[in-house]
This record gives C-alpha cells, structure tokens and sequence, in this order.
C-alpha cells in the first residue's frame, strides 16, 4: 500500500540528477505521496519542465532561521537527554572528518525543525538520495522522531569520504544500490551484513521520451560523437578532447558536441583552442532532459570517458548511457565502477582503460568505421535498457521494498 513518504537529497532542482526527479514523478504516479525536503535549494539557469512543481511545493529549509531555532529550543527542554546525545553522536562519529563535522554540526538544527514538519505532514518513511549528508539528515529525524529510512547509494558518496557510513546505513531499513558493484563494495567494506540489507534497484529512464537513430552512418558522413555530464574532473572530458585531437590527425571527418555545465569548462576551451579543435569540438553548456532527447538520435555514437580521481571519485552507472541505448546509439565508456554492467563490452559497447585518450580514440575510430558492428551494439543496448532499466520497474521495485520495511 503506498505511504507518504518524504525524499531528501542535497540540492533541488539540480539539472544532472534527473534519475531523483523521475523517480519521484513515478512514485506519484503509483499512488505514493511524495514530499520533497531538499538541504539547499538551488537557483540555476536551467530547470527541467518537470521540476517547476517540484519546485512550488518543496520545503524550503533554512541552516539559520527563527523556526529552527525555536524547533530545537522546544526539543532541549521536552527531551534534554536525548537531543543532547545526539550532538554527542553527531560530533563524535564525524571527529575524522573536519569537512563532515562541520555540515554535520549545521544541518542537525535543521533536521531537528524538519523533524517537526514531517510528523506534522504524517510522513511515514524517509528515502534519502546519496549516502553523505541527505542520509545523515535521514539518520537524525529517524533517531528523534523513530520514522524510519532508507538511503540510495550512488558513487562518491560510498568512494570518498565514508565518515559514519556504517552508522547510517546499519540504522536504515534497507538500502538501495543502482549497481551491483555498490552492493559488493558495501560488503568488502563493512562487512556481510552491508550486503545481506542492501538490494539493487537501478535507476531508470521512460523509453518512450527517446526515439531511436533511424539509420547507421552512411559513407563520407561526419561522424558525430556526444557525450553528456557535468564539467567535472572525474567525469574525463579532458581525455576526450585528447582522443578527439589524436582522431584529427588520423583524417577522420567528426564532430563531438559535450553536453553539460561545470568547473572544467574553461580549462576544456583552452585545451580545444590549444588542440586546434574550436572547429569540430564544441561545449553546449546544460540541456534540459526534451532537449537531449533531441539531440542524442542525430549521434552515431556516446562517449563516457570517466576516471578515477587521486581522491577515489567516480561514476556509479551514468543515466546518459541509459539515455544513449534507449536512443539506438553505440556507446563507449571506461571500464570502471558499475559502467560494465550496462555496457557490456562487444555486446552493447566498447569499454577502455579510465583516462587512456589514444584506447578511447581507437575504440572511436572503429566505429566510425564499422557501421554494422555499431548498429549491432546499440541494437543490442536498447534491448538491455528497455528490460533492466525501466523506470517503472525499478520505481516499483523500490516502492515494495519501503512498503515492506514499513510492515
């Protein structure tokens, strides 16, 4: 039976995380009710269609307001003991982590006022997004208010800094990874019992906002390469354009369009500028999700050129490869984190070694010019993504894990 439940992620509406506002959608869809407690809204330039509502009903919290502070001056003096072992739990298990403890220090005021409105509102269940501090804000409402939780674990947020990882999600109900590659890492890390409560639910895409290319590359036809994503460093644009230079001097004909905002976007200018490449490489800036729709069917081929950063960051299972099959496009992405469970090397794309520019130019070029292995490969990707990564499977699949915990 669906319940109210309340969804807590760190930003909204942030552009890239479309698999939280789709799945939120879905869950509506399926009869729950959903209340949106984002930790910080944000103001962008561009917001999905399918945001604004969100946008309009959302909670707005604040780290330093007047109903915060009267929330947790009630809380101290109707239960002393317990709002003071919190803070006690709170500063001790993020000691290792000055950059933990200080969000940590801020956002238990306003978890104690959330706390408030959510027994007001009659949540019944919490479901965090990422395992960092949308599932610590989870962990303090459940520990003052007993609602119970569950939190979806993405990519650097179980990487990184893992500080009381294993507090928060022993405490949860259960927890969902978009990758079995999370779910085993959880059980290297933390032991049997991280695996045994933890279930993959993947993220999911709507097949029907994506139609697929109509016809494989002809001969003497640009190549068109496209790749989507933050202009982050792990997200390895850089080795891109350096795979895209080394595609130059071997006379192939192509475009590559990257798509996406970020801190790299001036450093991969000077690199296009500096390659020669202003000409065939260009930076869209962010899309929103009708946009890249129409954009990914006149590619003949993705490109996910992701890598390992010195502090561990990586992808988990990108949703622009999911975006990409579902458009009928072969893909090509580094072998890492839970990438080749959606890309499977020779049946629905190529995989390369993270941050190599001439494996990644190589895997390229062959595609360019083996239209028939191309087609065989997205064939075969949109085959995949149509069966295991179906939006309303996977949001239904979530949906019996929350009604069962709660039973």
């Amino acid at each position: 039976m669906p319940l109210r439940v309340a969804y807590v992620m760190s930003r909204f509406p942030h552009l890239p995380e479309t698999f939280i506002l789709r799945e939120m959608d879905e869950l509506e869809r399926q009869g729950w009710q959903v209340s949106l407690y984002p930790l910080i809204r944000q103001n962008q330039r561009v917001v999905h269609a399918e945001a604004r509502p969100w946008v309009e009903r959302m909670h707005s919290l604040s780290f330093i307001s007047l109903s915060s502070a009267a929330a947790n001056a009630r809380r101290l003096a109707s239960q002393p003991g317990r709002y003071l072992s919190l803070w006690k739990d709170v500063v001790t298990g993020n000691l290792g982590s000055p950059k933990f403890l200080g969000r940590a220090v801020a956002l238990l005021p306003m978890a104690v006022y959330a706390a408030r409105l959510m027994v007001q509102e009659g949540i019944e269940h919490i479901h965090a997004h990422y395992a960092t501090h949308p599932a610590l804000f989870a962990w303090l409402i459940h520990r003052l208010e007993g609602i119970p939780f569950s939190v979806t674990v993405h990519a650097h947020d179980i990487f990184v800094d893992t500080t009381m990882l294993a507090t928060k999600l022993r405490d949860a109900g259960f927890v969902a990874a978009i990758s079995e590659y999370n779910r085993q890492r959880l059980g290297r890390e933390l032991g049997p019992w991280a695996l045994d409560k933890t279930h993959v639910v993947h993220c999911g895409i709507e097949p029907w906002r994506y139609q697929p290319r109509e016809h494989a590359r002809r001969q003497g036809e640009v190549f068109e390469i496209v790749n989507v994503g933050s202009l982050q460093p792990y997200k390895g644009q850089s080795c891109l354009v350096e795979a895209c230079a080394l595609l130059a001097k071997r006379g192939l004909a192509f475009r590559c369009r990257i798509v996406g905002e970020g801190e790299e976007r001036d450093r991969l200018k000077d690199q296009i500028a500096a390659a020669g490449l202003e000409s065939c490489v260009f930076l869209l800036g962010s899309l929103p999700q009708e946009d890249l729709a129409r954009l990914l069917p006149q590619a003949h081929v993705y490109v996910q050129p992701s890598i390992i950063t010195p502090d561990g960051k990586m992808e988990g299972i990108p949703v622009a490869i999911m975006e990409a099959f579902a458009s009928g496009l072969p893909v090509v992405a580094s072998e890492l984190s839970g990438v080749p469970e959606l890309v499977r090397p020779g049946e629905t794309g190529l995989l390369t070694p993270p941050g190599d520019a001439h494996a990644l130019a190589e895997a390229l070029y062959t595609l360019s010019q083996d239209p028939a292995q191309a087609t065989c490969l997205a064939r075969n990707g949109r085959q995949l993504v149509l069966s295991e990564f179906d939006l309303s499977a996977n949001v239904t699949r979530l949906g019996d894990l929350i009604t069962n915990r709660k039973m």
